[in-house]
């Protein structure tokens, strides 16, 4: 399965900012650390804050930062958000225009798969992905001065 572009740099930023715990990130700051679009990171920001999960500061001095301990931000759970159940193939949609459909056993294949899928990463916390030992080496590929 590939996740979005948006999942990516949903992941990205509050990688980023889990590793940045001690000040106020900028969007302009981590859009140049990744090498991404600003305008992209503005869009996932704005949607982070809105789940609660990213405190945005607007102002001179603004930023964001995480707003939940990275052991509250469960990988799975925020994938399955962002990406829903209808990304794999067209027939786990609403709107299947597949004529098998009503005998086809590839959909409730896709669906276990899926399924599968999401249990690995329902194990997983934004602290298992910037662990102690991780964050030192994060911050230095990132340019973080802590």
């Amino acid at each position: 399965m590939n996740i979005t572009r948006y999942t990516d740099y949903s992941l990205r930023v509050l990688i980023y900012l889990a590793a940045d715990r001690h000040q106020l990130a900028t969007i302009s700051e981590i859009a140049e650390r990744f090498a991404i679009s600003r305008n992209h990171l503005m869009k996932v920001v704005q949607a982070l804050s809105h789940d609660g999960l990213v405190y945005a500061q607007r102002g001179k001095n603004g930023g964001i930062a995480l707003n939940r301990e990275p052991e509250q931000i469960n990988i799975g759970a925020l994938v399955r958000r962002l990406e829903g159940v209808s990304g794999l193939v067209e027939c786990l949609g609403d709107q299947s225009a597949c004529v098998i459909t009503p005998v086809c056993r590839l959909k409730g294949i896709f669906a276990e798969a899926m399924e599968q899928f999401f249990s690995v990463l329902d194990t997983y916390t934004l602290a298992d992905l910037v662990t102690p030992e991780a964050r030192p080496v994060l911050q230095q590929i990132l340019h973080i001065e802590s």
